[in-house]
């Protein structure tokens, strides 16, 4: 290859790593410029690696995220990990009010979906239908499971209209039979946001005044198809106290945040698919009961809270399946299995529900009963740092009698106990970590105070 000539304007360096031009064309033989523009054409290079790193496109963020949470310890094990999940659920608990507090046990709830055409979107995997399809059934699983004397309906929204996919019941079967037929339900048209509600405030007007009414709304549009104010439609739902909480999809609306914030209700928008299914099982517990503020002659406000009542309610008598079949007053149909009303006689085919004859609330004990740890939450258990204070411990949990693991000697997360001990504040006896999350995430209740 012969020698450059500086004075070769159209020379070209085939083994240079840059496609910017370092030659000024007003100066050819300045050294000083040349070094420059290598050194400027370096720190733009550097700069945008830099910022595609910091930046990474939306449908990375998963990815990346899951195996940055999950990362081996310095003995290559996954304990750790699986410590830091642990802590987290740990702390949202422990920011739960653990006190007794008001609660509507009673609740009644309408699940509004969106079956337009934008939730056949594929931002979250395999679509936004398909994932909302199932989510809803865990979702309807885990509400029943936690709320055994409540009520749901669905309703869909598609074409700028309102459909009743499933009446209100008190059985999961019967609302997860509502949403099993997927050809039956396939996203079309425009969502109407105020014909949806409509519907499902009109299948709550009956309602006694003792139970909560809430509607839950899966939003995956960004337009909605009215046909009147739908302002009017959101006064009518404070006037009734509906408390309405909507998880978006795509991007927040204004009038879904007005929803939201004066009925009381959640508002959230989905980033992925983990945070998707977080949003739709933080509505699972109970509401609080809110106070009622008024107004005086004075313009002073004055908060006041709802007066307790007694509500009368009712429980059957199972009839076992080889009893002789008879009709029930909600279907109609022949059965031999089923509850008969303690007040009028009738049979029902399902518990907890209100007769169709009498009126009275029927309900079984153990739906009563598993009710009440939403009024009574155990204690958050206090985590145990050092035993150098207290009296000599017991080497194995006291709820599965196994021995404590030894102490972790790597940094653990806030919330945490580095020997794996938890105390309850009651009985001052010691469980591991797992006891820990079992007794306040499914039993409810302390094996060792019985509190």
């Amino acid at each position: 290859m012969p020698p450059r000539r500086i004075s070769d304007v159209n020379y070209m360096d085939v083994d240079s790593d840059s496609d910017v031009s370092i030659v000024d064309d007003d100066d050819f033989g300045g050294r000083n410029k040349k070094g420059k523009g290598k050194a400027t054409d370096k720190k733009k290079k550097d700069k945008g690696k830099s910022k595609a790193k910091e930046q990474p496109y939306a449908w990375e963020a998963s990815y990346t995220r899951s195996w940055d949470t999950v990362q081996e310890d310095e003995a290559g094990s996954l304990q750790t990990a699986v410590a830091d999940l642990m802590a987290r659920s740990r702390r949202r608990r422990l920011l739960a009010p653990s006190g007794a507090i008001r609660r509507t046990i009673i609740r009644h709830l309408i699940l509004i979906l969106d079956l337009s055409s934008s939730m056949l979107d594929r931002d979250m995997r395999p679509n936004r239908f398909d994932l909302t399809l199932e989510y809803a059934r865990e979702f309807i699983v885990e509400w029943f499971d936690q709320n055994p004397l409540g009520q749901i309906g669905v309703v869909g929204m598609r074409s700028g209209l309102g459909e009743r996919l499933g009446e209100m019941s008190g059985s999961p079967q019967d609302v997860l039979k509502s949403i099993s037929e997927r050809h039956k339900i396939e996203p079309a048209g425009e969502p109407s946001l105020q014909n949806a509600i409509e519907m499902a405030r009109s299948s709550m007007s009956h309602l006694p005044t003792h139970s909560s009414r809430e509607l839950l709304i899966i939003y995956g549009s960004l337009t909605t198809v009215d046909p009147g104010n739908i302002h009017e439609t959101l006064a009518s739902c404070i006037k009734d106290k509906i408390r309405v909480s909507i998880v978006s999809l795509a991007a927040e609306m204004k009038i879904c945040r007005e929803f939201s914030d004066k009925t009381g209700g959640q508002f959230g928008v989905a980033m992925n698919e983990g945070h998707y299914k977080d949003l739709l099982f933080e509505l699972i517990p109970p509401p609080f009961l809110r106070s009622t503020t008024t107004t005086t002659s004075s313009s002073t406000k004055q908060t006041t809270s709802i007066p307790a009542d007694l509500m009368l309610m009712g429980f059957p008598t199972r009839l076992p399946p080889t009893s002789a079949p008879a009709l029930c007053v909600c279907h109609s149909a022949l059965k031999s299995e089923g509850f008969l009303c303690p007040r009028c006689g009738a049979k029902v085919c399902d518990v907890p529900t209100d007769c169709d004859i009498c009126g009275l609330m029927i309900v079984s004990s153990p739906h009563l009963a598993r009710s009440y740890h939403h009024l009574f939450p155990v204690k958050g258990y206090i985590a145990v740092t050092t035993l150098q204070d207290s009296p000599p411990p017991s080497q194995n949990c006291h709820a599965c009698a196994r021995p404590f693991p030894p102490p972790i000697t790597s940094t653990i997360s806030e919330g945490m106990s580095p020997l794996s001990r938890y105390k309850c504040p009651d009985c001052n006896n010691d469980f591991c970590t797992e006891c820990d999350v079992f007794v306040h995430e499914v039993v409810h209740c302390c094996p060792g105070c019985g509190k």
